[in-house]
């Protein structure tokens, strides 16, 4: 059954209610992420979908209020309209996870969703200013207001964001939005391996041209990006942004560093839209519920490594963002899990989250990376005093 309530008021009695009689909500917003975490079913739905409208937007002050059901779309248009964004570049779902719905402003904050800028601009909540929330005890919290502050203690706003509706059920966010760049422009270097992407991107990073995406496509998906139209060969793009004189400026400047690793080319402002909207997407990855889809997370630098230690023992395809710490990987068949976490580890550290599998393999693994022993620990504190009866979302804890 899925519940639908049309107030925070409403929100609370039903939250009230089901710790009364101890029934597990599943919370979702547009549903777009179904399927994301493990195949644990709750009793009842908890859907933010009604609580849906723009509460407060002044384009000066760049600081938006909306209540968490509101889709995205409706956000994006808004701020189209003035010229803004976020900054944080939030991923669609939908492609991915073969769903339908429409995503919510709450479940891009509740997962904690973020794009390509988000190695240069921060997460998705490193934007959000404050939040309201009905926690396990049905009680309506407010934290944080339309300014960032410094925090003593538990930061309850950033807590929640990326928490995956465990602690609590958003209700309403404000959050900070930024100026539409003028012009972009996407620097296309070709045909160099894992290695030499690594190498020429963290150059491009150390370069003052202010970078603001780094990804590199092997050859396994490049023409599966802009229809197949990015030069031949494997393609690191690196994405320049800001005034239209300043960016040809420094274009020039980077275009002129990358000749040392490879041939060079551009792209020009629709197409880099395009692409770089694709790479956010994960469009490569499309339509393939059946295949396994990780998200990982390692030092830029050892991405790489990764990916080739598991090409010698599995049948895998990667693509690389985040100048390289954020990896991509689909396996073709067996999902990997103690193989891939065990070469993180070995690697230096980091995580893989399971985006995607069939029921019954998120049924027999660890959807989210495990944590070590004082993190749970504190985890499961904070766990404690939010959502006491356990009743949110039992099958997106980490380690479940």
């Amino acid at each position: 059954m899925t519940l639908t309530p049309h107030t925070e008021n409403d929100a609370a009695y039903v939250i009230r209610n089901a710790a009364s009689r101890g029934t597990t909500l599943s919370i979702v917003g547009g549903g777009t992420r179904s399927g994301f975490g493990n195949s644990v079913i709750a009793e009842e739905i908890l859907s933010s979908s009604a609580l849906s409208g723009i509460v407060d937007y002044e384009p000066a002050e760049m600081v938006m209020t909306a209540k968490a059901g509101t889709p995205v779309a409706e956000i994006e248009a808004l701020l189209a309209a003035n010229r803004q964004m976020m900054s944080f570049e939030p991923m669609d779902h939908r492609a991915v996870m073969g769903t339908a719905g429409e995503p919510t402003i709450g479940g891009v904050f509740a997962a904690n969703v973020s794009g390509p800028r988000r190695f240069v601009a921060g997460a998705a909540r490193d934007s959000l200013l404050g939040i309201r929330f009905v926690n396990g005890r049905g009680e309506i919290i407010r934290a944080g207001g339309r300014v960032m502050k410094n925090v003593t203690g538990l930061d309850l706003v950033k807590l929640l964001a990326g928490s995956h509706g465990t602690l609590g059920f958003l209700t309403e966010v404000t959050f900070r939005i930024l100026p539409v760049p003028e012009t972009v422009e996407t620097i296309v270097v070709s045909a160099l391996d894992d290695h030499s992407a690594t190498q020429a991107m963290a150059a491009a990073m150390a370069m003052p041209v202010e970078v603001s995406g780094a990804a590199h496509l092997p050859q396994t998906v490049r023409a599966r990006f802009l229809d197949g139209q990015l030069p031949e060969g494997e393609a690191t793009v690196l994405r320049l942004e800001g005034l239209e004189a300043s960016v040809s400026v420094r274009s020039e400047k980077l275009g002129d560093m990358m000749r040392r690793f490879g041939a060079v080319s551009r792209l020009g402002p629709e197409p880099s839209r395009n692409l770089w909207q694709e790479i956010r997407d994960v469009a490569p990855y499309k339509g393939l519920p059946k295949k396994p889809l990780w998200r990982v997370s390692a030092a830029p630098s050892v991405g790489h490594q990764l990916v080739a230690a598991l090409r010698l023992e599995a049948g895998i395809d990667a693509f690389y963002d985040w100048q390289g710490g954020l990896v991509w990987m689909q396996m073709e068949g067996d999902p990997e899990e103690q193989r891939l976490r065990r070469y993180i580890k070995a690697l230096g550290g980091g995580h893989a989250t399971l985006v995607r599998a069939p029921d019954a393999v998120r049924a027999q693994l660890a959807a989210f990376h495990p944590e070590g022993d004082a993190v749970a620990t504190l985890s499961a504190r904070i766990k404690q005093k939010l959502d006491p009866g356990g009743i949110f979302n039992p099958g997106k804890m980490a380690g479940v």
